[in-house]
């Protein structure tokens, strides 16, 4: 049993509601009047005081889901570590698992994807990264961002499920849930040298974004595509050399 035991007005509707919404069996009591009954783990406030009769769980008013994770995983058969999945590419498929359940799921740009796992790990205690290995230029980019973490690198091949009617743009989600499934190498850095294709590919965007139709040499393509810089700022240093 869950025991969610709090004074705390705001933070007791929040926790309620993140349980219910995982449809979690769970029970209510006020600390201050009624007794904590004998349960696997307490959820409670940073003010309260309960009984050490189980596992305890303080959780804030403003970050329940947090707190709901963490308890959460003391009710699970597996070892509850906190792993992330991340399917790398423009818009990267993120996903955050306690054990086996998926307990978060993002898709976002590539350029948030270090500030959305770091608020997502903040307080977590020894997580782990995993990056799938394709999309290289953008895999290589997430790994430099996520200093500090343990990062494996993934062999992502197969991860992206066949889906049906009404499942589009689910697809890098859950490849970004497959991939935290799979054991990889421990990397700290994904060293790439851009291909002429990518170099390409960034000069073409640099001429449909520039205001006079103007393309960055080779050199300046090869530092955006490693992520060494970003596609404005080398127009802008292409505008500024009047190269």
């Amino acid at each position: 049993m869950l025991v969610v035991a709090t004074t705390d007005f705001e933070l007791y509707h929040g926790l309620v509601g993140e349980l219910d919404a995982r449809n979690v069996t769970f029970t209510t009591v006020d600390p201050a009047t009624d007794e904590v009954p004998e349960c696997e783990v307490i959820i409670t406030g940073s003010n309260d005081t309960v009984p050490d009769v189980a596992p305890i769980v303080r959780a804030t008013a403003d970050a329940p889901r947090r707190g709901v994770e963490e308890a959460l995983a003391f009710l699970r058969a597996d070892d509850g570590r906190t792993v992330v999945g991340i399917d790398p590419g423009d818009r990267p498929g993120i996903a955050v698992l306690v054990g086996d359940t998926v307990v978060a799921a993002f898709h976002v740009p590539l350029d948030r994807v270090a500030e959305t796992i770091t608020q997502e790990l903040d307080g977590v205690d020894d997580p782990l990264i995993r990056v799938g290995d394709g999309s290289r230029l953008q895999s290589a980019r997430i790994i430099d961002a996520l200093e500090g973490y343990t990062v494996e690198l993934v062999d992502e091949t197969g991860t992206t499920p066949a889906l049906g009617t009404g499942a589009r743009g689910m697809d890098d989600v859950l490849a970004a849930v497959n991939i935290a499934r799979i054991a990889g190498d421990e990397t700290e850095a994904r060293d790439i040298e851009p291909t002429a294709g990518e170099i390409q590919q960034v000069k073409r965007r640099s001429r449909e974004q520039s205001d006079n139709g103007r393309t960055i040499d080779d050199s300046l393509a090869r530092r955006v595509a490693r992520g060494d810089l970003t596609l404005e700022a080398a127009l802008a240093e292409h505008e500024r050399d009047g190269t």
